[in-house]
């Protein structure tokens, strides 16, 4: 379970969140609420990197849409009463 602290407890002796910080991220609550994460930078590299970003092409390319029908119906227009 991720450390939790109070935005009181963070700002009376934040050098105990820091290294709280090394075992996992740390959730700082505003009035019993969690309201920020506290993590290292490595640990943010290591998120950061884990999301693949694909250019758009390859990206539509790989959601296997080659069932989808895009037909539509012809439009004929509306019926005015002018």
């Amino acid at each position: 379970m991720p450390a939790t602290f109070s935005a009181r407890e963070f700002n009376q002796d934040a050098s105990r969140v820091k290294r709280a910080s090394r075992d996992g991220p740390v959730f700082i609550t505003d009035r019993g609420k969690p309201a920020h994460v506290l993590m290292t930078v490595a640990a943010y590299e290591r998120l950061k990197a884990s999301r693949s970003r694909l250019p758009l092409v390859p990206f539509m390319e790989s959601l296997a849409l080659d069932d989808l029908d895009l037909t539509r119906e012809s439009d004929t227009g509306r019926n005015s009463p002018f």
